[in-house]
């Protein structure tokens, strides 16, 4: 796969984000570009100037994974941008075949699945892919994140809903940064899955219609996204604090469970059983609605 502009922009971009003071080097002046020179990663990464100069032109084609390793070490790379580089590497080559991911509509959640979402009461539960498409939820999922399935164009994709759902910046009071997580998110599945014709069509689609999505792309940022702690406001609860922990699924690589929680005691645990109880409240008023007009 020819993917040398995805290469050279990530590799640009990294080595624009060191100083030399970060780099252990002498600042110097008459520096025409933020970071570091070509041949100062060339040096620290212990190559020539001219090797450096071919990686980041773009060609990862065949190189050994210790120079991958020098490379990394040299840009001060964290673990998601470690794993990146070997994915963009691993595209490079073709040797990706083997591990592509499946696409939205090849996965189907087995029922035992379902079973296991919906035992999960106390907290919203849900299974992502790297696109940020929700493949399957709990019904505290589904109260929680009613903008999610109750606005079409959102396609139940949290991508869309970030960057072109109006009430996203309300729902999430701390937007930009789940805007710049959720990019990151994108932006590693699109290492890890280059051939993800879903994903070009999204990521085409959010560039052409949102500048703040545009933008973010851009940068070329990846990470990982384990657990933490988010902040939201629920039209129904009002203000929330909650936990997650967000778990690689060993029966689908690729996918992601992701389970939110509360503190004990705390106003968000109230919160989240007033979202409970109006969910049911509305659930049992669609069903009263359905059995008058059957």
């Amino acid at each position: 796969m020819d993917n040398r502009e995805e290469v050279r922009e990530f590799l640009t971009s990294r080595r624009a984000k060191i100083t030399p003071d970060q780099a252990g080097l002498p600042a110097g002046s008459r520096r025409r570009v933020p970071g570091l020179r070509r041949s100062e990663v060339a040096a620290l990464a212990d190559m020539s100037v001219e090797y450096y100069s071919k990686l980041e032109r773009g060609n990862l084609a065949g190189v050994s994974p210790s120079v991958l390793e020098a490379l990394a070490r040299a840009l001060q790379l964290d673990d998601a941008e470690r794993a990146h580089l070997a994915n963009l590497a691993q595209a490079a080559d073709g040797s990706d075949a083997l591990t592509r991911r499946r696409t939205k509509d090849q996965w189907k959640p087995h029922r035992s699945l379902q079973w296991t979402l919906d035992a999960i009461t106390a907290g919203p539960a849900f299974v992502r892919n790297g696109r940020m498409d929700v493949l399957a939820a709990n019904q505290l999922f589904r109260a929680f994140y009613t903008n999610l399935y109750a606005t079409p164009g959102n396609q139940q994709n949290l991508t869309r809903l970030t960057f072109l759902d109006p009430a996203a910046r309300r729902f999430y009071p701390d937007w930009d940064a789940f805007a710049d997580v959720t990019v990151a998110i994108v932006r590693a599945e699109a290492g890890r899955n280059p051939h993800d014709k879903y994903l070009h069509d999204l990521v085409g689609e959010l560039c052409t219609r949102s500048d703040a999505f545009r933008t973010r792309w851009g940068a070329h940022n990846v990470r990982h996204h384990g657990t933490g702690t988010k902040h939201f406001h629920h039209h129904a609860a009002g203000g929330l604090t909650l936990a997650f922990e967000g778990l690689e699924m060993a029966s689908a690589p690729g996918l992601t469970l992701t389970i939110y929680t509360v503190e004990p005691g705390s106003p968000s645990e109230e919160g989240l059983r007033l979202i409970a109880t109006w969910a049911a409240t509305q659930e049992a008023d669609t069903d009263t609605e359905r059995s008058m007009t059957s």
